[in-house]
């Protein structure tokens, strides 16, 4: 099944209230000079989820977060937070915070001071400031280094000091801007889980922007994949990596084949492919195509293998090198069978439907 855009998510944990719209986005357009960055964009998000916007430089995902947090206008289109129209609500005004990739920390004020800034603002007692900084400092895991300074820690104590001061506030919803784009890889990955983990905590809806197709997978939810101011596809992790709706989705998120048979577009992924020798017998129940190895890339953990088809194309297998066919070079001949609900049919059209779901034959 295909989640429509406009319709309310399943709820997240078997709970009902996690059904519940927090964020409800319709129609919402904006553009910058002859630039069309949202073209008429509708979502639903529900309370208590993470959801991620994921799509390339330019596809609208940053935009649409900032038009959400209020720090812009959109041209037309309605903006709800909590069932509250805020469209002319101006960022302050809105219960939202946001984490940036830069941290946006003040490099003159202790990390405690950096957290219970908002709560200054809000006037709060200076007990009852305390209390939840500590609080917060603990939930991100930096107990007892209120006192230092944003220079005297690393990257990746820098942003959970970010974080504590965006959820400290207890805001309706958390917008996060490729907060960890500035991380090193295995930095990146732990803080990836270390986000997951505060946001089932403190049970806040969560607003995702990135690029980056495995951390969205690993995260999410829900994904609402965007391409040049639209939406292609709303899912969960499994579904629009499975089960693509368009042959954007299906080659952005990770690595798809697509191939043109009997005048359709069939899209499958490279690990569920099955490369059988020439001497070896047919596998029962699967589509098999003939072809010659082109190349093949040893990648470490995996071997990739770049098939050309007798019948057009090419397709790519990849294979644990603990079950790498050491007997196949380029040059090979081969088979590559699939099983029939593992390849899936794409539309020409976003309009014209899912494909059905249905195997290709």
């Amino acid at each position: 099944m295909i989640t429509d855009p406009g319709a309310a998510p399943p709820a997240a944990a078997g709970d009902p209230a996690a059904a519940a719209a927090a964020v409800h986005v319709s129609g919402l357009r904006k553009r910058y000079g002859d630039v069309v960055a949202l073209a008429g964009v509708d979502l639903v998000i529900g309370a208590g989820e993470f959801f991620t916007l994921l799509g390339p430089s330019g596809s609208g995902k940053t935009t649409l977060l900032r038009l959400i947090a209020g720090f812009e206008r959109p041209d037309a289109g309605r903006i709800e937070l909590g069932g509250a129209d805020v469209t002319r609500v101006p960022p302050y005004s809105r219960n939202v915070n946001t984490v940036f990739q830069d941290y946006a920390l003040f490099p003159h004020m202790t990390v405690a001071q950096n957290i219970e800034y908002g709560l200054r603002v809000r006037r709060v007692a200076k007990a009852d400031r305390r209390e939840k900084v500590d609080r917060a400092l603990e939930m991100v895991r930096l107990p007892g280094l209120g006192a230092r300074k944003p220079a005297q820690l690393s990257g990746g104590q820098r942003q959970r000091v970010a974080l504590a001061r965006a959820i400290v506030n207890e805001p309706e919803v958390l917008l996060l801007d490729e907060p960890l784009g500035a991380l090193d890889l295995k930095l990146r990955q732990e803080m990836q889980l270390e986000l997951l983990r505060v946001q089932r905590e403190v049970g806040i809806t969560f607003i995702y922007v990135t690029h980056d197709q495995e951390e969205a997978l690993t995260m999410s939810d829900r994904i609402a994949v965007l391409n040049a101011g639209s939406i292609e596809q709303i899912g969960g992790p499994v579904e629009v990596y499975e089960q693509p709706r368009t042959a954007f989705v299906a080659g952005f998120i990770g690595v798809s084949n697509l191939i043109e048979r009997d005048g359709h577009t069939i899209t499958v992924r490279p690990e569920k492919l099955t490369l059988i020798e020439e001497d070896e017998p047919e596998r029962p129940g699967a589509h098999t195509e003939p072809g010659q190895v082109r190349d093949v890339i040893y990648a470490g953990v995996l071997t990739r293998y770049v098939v050309d088809l007798d019948a057009g194309g090419e397709l790519v297998v990849s294979r644990q090198n603990a079950e790498a066919r050491t007997g196949i070079t380029a040059g090979s001949r081969v088979r590559i069978a699939w099983r029939t609900d593992q390849a899936f049919t794409i539309p020409h059209r976003p309009d014209q439907g899912s494909g059905s779901g249905e195997g290709y034959q």
